[in-house]
């Protein structure tokens, strides 16, 4: 939008630790530890604002041929790469919070953001792989609605009370201390997911929004959904409202990287992506096609130093 203010941030979705055929680039195959360091470095000298991590705990073999079974933890991971980290915060994109109890899920994400010095933002999901649930002893049915109580306890467990407490339908607990607390008093914590249940569920409890999968086109809609849901409810607090763009690549790729990938100079692509907070986006999570570790690193490092400029005034 000509002449209007502009302020977007970025964050990126780390390759390697999770390789569903729908996004993984042929090289991650082989790829392991020392890539996702050095991406993850990368990514921190060149000014983003996150790193994001999947969870999966298994993958049923009917899903395999399309999801994979390459999921790292997103707690471990998120541990690892904070100690070779200066700044970047640290995202759960999403945790499937409904597989474990929250008072384990608050132990380690307070534990993350201890160690992280406060870096950490929580991104939480209902899930959609039923054997998963199963193979856990959790509820796939009632998935939404054990989501919705959960963040209810993780709002208090991951608060700064020693003892935490939470009475609800499925989780009841009080006087059980849990040290230490979270660096931060109080941890971001967002939604992720498209469908009007998620929508629902980010507007009325939760610090921000991440979809999943809206094109452009879908965003205005959705937005105005989440601002008439949280003005009826008055809820006036920060949300931060995020999107997941178009694949990018800066410059003249040279080689097929598909035709929904956005590529050209960098005033190309950042005139593009101004399109996302003139919609009410405040930042953005992006990918870049890659055929090697080095090809990436070095996206991150032109996105950084040549667009990431032009997204703010």
């Amino acid at each position: 939008m000509a002449g209007a203010r502009v302020s977007l941030t970025h964050g990126i979705q780390l390759p390697v630790q999770s390789q569903s055929t729908l996004y993984a680039e042929a090289w991650e195959a082989g790829a392991g530890p020392a890539d996702l360091v050095a991406v993850a470095q990368a990514a921190d000298r060149a000014g983003f604002g996150y790193l994001a991590c999947c969870d999966h705990v298994a993958v049923p073999r009917r899903l395999a041929p399309a999801m994979g079974t390459v999921w790292y933890d997103p707690v471990a991971t998120l541990a690892h790469l904070a100690a070779v980290t200066e700044r970047v915060r640290l995202l759960s994109h999403v945790a499937v919070v409904g597989l474990r109890h929250p008072l384990l899920t608050a132990k380690q994400y307070a534990t993350l953001d201890r160690l992280s010095g406060g870096r950490l933002i929580l991104g939480v999901g209902a899930g959609h792989v039923r054997e998963e649930f199963e193979a856990v002893g959790a509820e796939f049915e009632r998935r939404g609605a054990v989501l919705d109580e959960t963040i209810d306890a993780l709002r208090s467990a991951l608060g700064p009370a020693e003892y935490p407490e939470h009475h609800g339908k499925r989780y009841d607990f009080a006087d059980l201390g849990q040290l230490p607390r979270p660096a931060q008093r109080h941890v971001p914590l967002w939604v992720g997911g498209s469908s009007p249940a998620a929508v629902r569920r980010a507007a009325l409890k939760a610090d921000g929004w991440l979809p999943q999968g809206d094109p452009r086109g879908r965003l205005p809609g959705q937005l105005a959904r989440i601002r008439r849901l949280r003005e009826e409810a008055a809820l006036d607090g920060e949300f931060t409202v995020g999107a997941i763009t178009e694949a990018l690549y800066v410059g003249d790729p040279g080689w097929d990287v598909g035709p929904r990938t956005l590529t050209g100079a960098p005033e190309e692509i950042a005139g593009s992506l101004r399109e996302y907070p003139a919609m009410g986006v405040d930042q953005i999570q992006v990918r870049f096609r890659s055929r090697s570790r080095t090809e990436l690193i070095d996206q991150i490092g032109a996105f950084g130093a040549a667009v990431a400029p032009l997204l703010t005034d």
